[in-house]
């Protein structure tokens, strides 16, 4: 009776004690990241039962797993996002001789040589069998109100291709490519990019050495200067740079076009802007969004591809402007486009999945604010609602897969979770973040967020987050 007894003690106890091991193991893991880093973790099973949880309530930068909220709210509120994106496509017009380039929001525009959907080239083409001169080429960009950056965007991110100024009319991601190739010993090397940006060319060629090219620009600034040296034999150096008034770029861009094709341009490249007002705030107007003024009939309009395609190229490689966007498109659905009226409909969608308003605020799309924060507790419950949705399998789709592709790629391969974690990341300073699924050692599916935040400066807590996921997976 006594073994009975012990055996039905010892059937009862396991459990805990197998959970309290669990524990100290990923405890462990965890431990072997930068003193001083803090962390919060959830793990649930695919019943929403609790498997790990380490301050799953407190609230964390997020980074880019900001844009599981934004991505998520884009799918839940924009419509069947499998058709072209014909909304948001870039068109232009002659008005009163002018060559105006209007934006509404498309991220895929593009100029590129070998360009063969959504080109730039069509609209050029389009003005070009119209007529052959012009007078000022406009760049209209009022669709969104004109909000570049958003509340705690770092002023040093802004010269980078990750901090690019966000605009209606968006011409290749809004960057500029810029090849810097070695030139002769003690002397500056040799540059290639585009004439929008003038260039101050610091940097030295020297006898041998890693590359280490900076570059740096004032915000609003047009002088690019380049630092830093590139030895003599070594391969060219290619950097991406943000552009700060993204609807003058575009035009600009398209005033060489028409050029190019035998139109003269007698005037100026010129933009249009929306000034933010207290219209574009959801808080401070009637239900009724500000309405655009009548505009010409347009002379051509692109049609994008899906908005799908674009939320995967969001999600797998993070792309920051793509996120931005969403955010904008979400906000022009009953508003005027602008971040506060994204954020409302984001709210309304989180109030649907569940998931409590103390347990997150954005300031953006994408994750580049330091105001941004979420619980893992928030990541948690609205995944698993997106999970019960009709586009959850989509939408899960789009997400980087560990050991296989996008900001994943070299991240668990060789692991229990090599091609079987889903997941969001995030990387921002002093911020590391993931969330998504991962399929565990048994076959069953989680649901976790695991978020570190106050990194020391220099560390990386990486390594320690996806140590304590493969034991969480290993033991379930």
């Amino acid at each position: 009776m006594k073994r009975l007894l012990l055996l039905a003690t010892l059937l009862i106890a396991s459990p805990a004690v197998a959970q309290d091991s669990l524990r100290r193991d990923v405890d462990t893991a965890l431990a072997t990241a930068p003193a001083g880093t803090r962390f919060g973790l959830l793990v649930v099973d695919d019943s929403g039962k609790e498997i790990v949880a380490i301050d799953p309530d407190k609230r964390f930068i997020p980074a880019s797993n900001t844009k599981i909220f934004t991505t998520a709210t884009a799918y839940a509120s924009l419509g069947d996002l499998t058709h072209p994106d014909a909304a948001a496509g870039t068109r232009v017009r002659i008005e009163q001789g002018d060559a105006v380039l209007q934006g509404r929001g498309d991220a895929r525009l593009s100029a590129a040589p070998d360009c063969t959907t959504d080109c730039l080239a069509t609209l050029a083409d389009a003005v070009a069998a119209k007529t052959r001169r012009v007078h000022d080429v406009v760049g209209d960009d009022s669709w969104f109100p004109d909000e570049r950056w958003s509340p705690g965007m770092s002023w040093n991110n802004i010269p980078t291709r990750s901090g690019t100024g966000i605009s209606a009319l968006t011409l290749d991601d809004n960057e500029i490519a810029l090849t810097v190739t070695p030139g002769t010993l003690g002397m500056p090397p040799r540059v290639t990019m585009p004439a929008y940006y003038a260039l101050e060319n610091r940097a030295v060629t020297v006898a041998s050495g890693k590359t280490d090219i900076a570059f740096d620009r004032v915000p609003n600034g047009t002088v690019l200067r380049l630092t830093g040296t590139i030895a003599v034999g070594a391969a060219p150096d290619k950097e991406r740079i943000g552009v700060d008034d993204p609807a003058h770029y575009a035009a600009w861009t398209f005033r060489t076009m028409l050029r190019a094709r035998g139109v003269t341009v007698t005037g100026a490249v010129t933009t249009r802007h929306r000034s933010l007002d207290a219209s574009d705030d959801p808080a401070k107007r009637g239900a009724a969004p500000p309405a655009h003024p009548p505009e010409a009939p347009a002379l051509a309009a692109l049609l994008p591809g899906p908005l799908a395609e674009d939320v995967r190229i969001t999600n797998k490689v993070s792309q920051n402007l793509h996120a931005e966007l969403l955010l904008r498109r979400v906000g022009h659905i009953a508003g005027s486009g602008s971040i506060a009226d994204g954020q409302a409909v984001l709210r309304r969608v989180m109030a649907t999945a569940g998931v409590p308003r103390a347990a997150f605020d954005f300031s953006d799309g994408s994750g580049m604010s330091t105001y941004n924060r979420i619980a893992p507790r928030a990541a948690v419950l609205l995944l698993r609602w997106i999970t019960a949705q009709p586009w959850g399998a989509a939408w899960r789709e789009t997400l980087p897969v560990g050991g296989l592709d996008g900001t994943l790629a070299r991240r668990f391969g060789g692991t229990t979770l090599d091609r079987k974690l889903f997941a969001k990341t995030g990387s921002l300073n002093a911020t590391a973040a993931l969330s998504g699924w991962m399929i565990a050692k048994s076959g069953r599916t989680l649901t976790f967020s695991i978020l570190a935040n106050d990194i020391p400066d220099g560390g990386s807590a990486t390594k320690a987050m996806d140590a304590a996921l493969v034991v969480i997976a290993d033991a379930n």
